[in-house]
């Protein structure tokens, strides 16, 4: 990272930043053409967990290439000065790679999607089988993973 000032190191300041964050952008490869999508996410340990739809071009993508990259961003103000080119962002960010492991056995779904509707609920679910056979969920390991801040 280029500003080590802005760099965040602390396991417990990312781990942090995941809690709070609504939105995770999942960037992917499309032959020679990167393609990016936002997504509901739930995370427990070094794992992402995610749910889609069971055909399209997420899913294709993934398919055909299972390395991709992650970011998570907090904006918590916008800084405005008199000069333009000195307008800023108070932000916390996590970018990271990793690759992508679909879930195929109703019991892991059922857990990943239990860890995502907690991450936004906080509360407990069933899932029957239909609606686990109705989605595809997977994974993605965080194998590399760094986060910054600017503005605190």
């Amino acid at each position: 990272m280029r500003r080590k000032d802005k760099e965040i190191t602390d396991p417990s300041h990312i781990e942090k930043i995941l809690e709070r964050a609504q939105v995770c952008r999942l960037a992917m490869v499309d032959g020679s053409r990167p393609y990016i999508v936002p997504l509901s996410f739930g995370h427990a340990g070094d794992c992402l967990y995610f749910h889609s739809a069971l055909q399209g071009r997420k899913i294709d993508i993934l398919r055909s290439n299972p390395e991709v990259c992650f970011e998570f961003d907090l904006v918590d103000a916008l800084i405005e000065n008199d000069k333009p080119c000195n307008w800023s962002v108070k932000y916390q960010s996590v970018i990271g790679f990793g690759r992508v492991e679909f879930l195929e056995d109703p019991d892991v779904k059922r857990d990943a999607f239990r860890i995502i509707m907690a991450h936004y609920s906080g509360q407990e679910f069933a899932f029957s089988d239909e609606q686990l056979r109705s989605v595809a969920m997977f994974k993605v390991r965080m194998a590399e993973i760094s986060a910054k801040q600017s503005g605190f």
